[in-house]
């Protein structure tokens, strides 16, 4: 894939045959003049005009092309940083006691306070504060003794009282960071980690409350204030992040500490995670920051890849075209797959904060040791314990660790469990498989956590074989029945008495001297042959490993 501007650029003289892949399709088209330079498109060069360059010409000018791409984009180095917008799991909003709820019918969780009508009192949510902080201290930040809240004035009309109650100077966490697991970059990137073991920096964490949900139609705009009012936290990262994986990253790994921490499901298409991204591109060999560009309500954790990706790529073609960046603001189109100009920003804005009258200064330390007593298990540390406690692997540690739900699973399954491995291979191999098939969540498991370790126990034992463990899942999956009675009533329990298995090879092997002979006189395959009729003569019951030992010994 190529730019028209960098085959512009290397002097292609030949018309080219492009395939200009859309959303709608891939479309042929033939052109000698200038396309969209923003659009990628793959470039075959068309049979030229006798005049023009040869074909094996134009194909190595492409193939240089491509090589010059990729060059240029090496010579460039990328500073990203965020701002990540998390709505709090509270009942009520932030300075009022209107319920929060998704999915409503519009304007119905409204009062005086969140439509901003005059002489309406804010009263602090005292529990979206503790969650902010916990939040804060589940990511390291340093908690402010006092905090205090501020109006930022602007107007718009989903803010009904002209300005936002926000923190600006005194915000409840300062620093903080984020590690960024190997499983939480891109699957596709995880081969690759350009930085292993990476902790993202964070600038603050604040509280505010979030503004009304603007619907707009053809012909006008409707506000929806069920959502004004509701607590916000506005984490803002260093700029440390330098790829679009690394965001990818940073986001899925603060997304799993919100859940651990119980303050935010951070479900982007509820809106409750929303993004900001502010990027720039530089030479390598520079040490001044390039200009930087804001893209604005990202609303899921892929798109903000695709539109960092994008973005970086149009930098570079700005200033490799012998342009010039300016400070701006887009927003991403999912659609055309590239980003918009929404806005120039010649200077910062200036939101005239000034503290909120109507609310008092907050000391943190009348309920921070609460706040302490609630900090939970995180996923990197779950992933350390899980290493230690039963002898997992890496990465089925780390899968497990990821999902707070699944690692509640495996836990109680694994409770006293002979072989935790055993249980840990159940539930990433055959358990996940199942809920992917039927559409389950693993709250919705038929399989009992306990039952699970029964199943385990069994194939240990040697009751049953694992060939015929695949069955019994299969039907505890679909009935939610025991393995123990799944067995029973399937008459699959396996046949391990050492005698009575003596007895079914002593029958086989007077039955095959051929076979026999075979084995003695060095070929050892033939021992399956007999093995096989074993399994046959016992109609599949036979224990496979304990038939294995009892015809090597008789046959020594």
């Amino acid at each position: 894939m190529v730019e028209e501007s960098f085959c512009k650029k290397a002097g292609l003289l030949g018309r080219l045959r492009v395939k200009e892949t859309t959303n709608d399709g891939a479309r042929d088209s033939e052109f000698g003049g200038p396309v969209t330079p923003t659009r990628r498109y793959a470039v075959t060069p068309t049979r030229p005009p006798k005049a023009q360059t040869p074909l094996r010409l134009v194909a190595a000018e492409c193939k240089n092309v491509a090589s010059s791409v990729l060059q240029m984009k090496s010579d460039y180095v990328a500073t990203i940083g965020l701002e990540v917008h998390v709505q709090l799991k509270t009942k009520s909003k932030m300075f009022c006691g209107c319920a929060v709820q998704y999915g409503s019918e519009p304007n119905m969780h409204v009062c005086p306070v969140c439509l901003g009508l005059p002489g309406a009192l804010p009263v602090m949510n005292l529990e979206a504060l503790k969650m902010t902080a916990l939040t804060g201290l589940i990511l390291k930040c340093d908690i402010a003794p006092v905090c205090k809240f501020d109006r930022k004035n602007y107007f718009y009309p989903d803010m009904p009282k002209n300005y936002q109650i926000s923190q600006y100077d005194l915000p409840l966490c300062r620093n903080g960071e984020t590690p960024l697991s190997d499983l939480a970059y891109p699957k596709d990137a995880q081969k690759s980690i350009q930085n292993p073991g990476k902790k993202v920096r964070l600038v603050r964490i604040h509280l505010e409350e979030d503004v009304a949900k603007s619907f707009h139609f053809e012909s006008a705009t409707g506000i929806d204030f069920n959502r004004a009012g509701t607590p916000l936290m506005e984490i803002v990262t260093q700029p440390d992040i330098e790829s679009p994986e690394e965001a990818f990253a940073f986001l899925t790994s603060l997304k799993q500490a919100l859940i651990y921490g119980g303050v935010s499901d951070a479900d982007m298409e509820k809106g409750q995670l929303r993004c900001d991204c502010n990027v720039s591109v530089r030479r390598k060999l520079e040490t001044e920051l390039g200009t930087k560009i804001e893209i604005k309500n990202l609303n899921s954790i892929s798109g903000v890849r695709r539109a960092l990706a994008f973005e970086i790529d149009r930098q570079i073609q700005v200033l490799e075209g012998g342009g010039k960046l300016q400070q701006e603001t887009r927003r991403w189109d999912d659609d055309l797959g590239e980003t918009l100009l929404m806005r120039t920003k010649e200077s910062a804005h200036d939101y005239r904060y000034f503290p909120d009258p109507d609310l008092l200064p907050v000391r943190t330390e009348r309920f921070l040791e609460e706040v302490r007593n609630r900090l939970p298990e995180l996923p990197w540390e779950k992933r350390e314990r899980f290493l230690a406690e039963y002898g997992l692997s890496d990465y089925d540690a780390a899968v497990l660790a990821d999902n707070q739900e699944l690692s509640a699973y495996f836990e109680i399954a694994a409770k006293g469990a002979r072989k935790p491995k055993t249980i840990a291979n159940y539930v990433l191999n055959d358990l996940l498989s199942a809920l992917a098939a039927s559409g389950k969540t693993i709250a919705e498991c038929p399989i009992p956590a306990a039952q699970l370790d029964q199943l385990a126990t069994m194939v240990d034992e040697g009751k049953i074989s694992s060939k015929q463990a695949k069955e019994v899942f299969a039907e505890m999956f679909a009935t939610g029945k025991p393995a123990a009675t799944i067995v029973e009533e399937r008459g699959l329990k396996q046949e391990s008495d050492p005698d009575a298995i003596v007895s079914l090879c002593s029958e086989v092997i007077a039955a095959n001297p051929k076979s026999v002979e075979a084995y003695k006189a060095g070929k050892a395959a033939a021992i399956n042959f007999l093995k096989g009729q074993v399994m046959k003569l016992s109609k599949g019951k036979a224990n496979p490993n304990v038939v294995s030992e009892v015809l090597a010994k008789l046959l020594q």
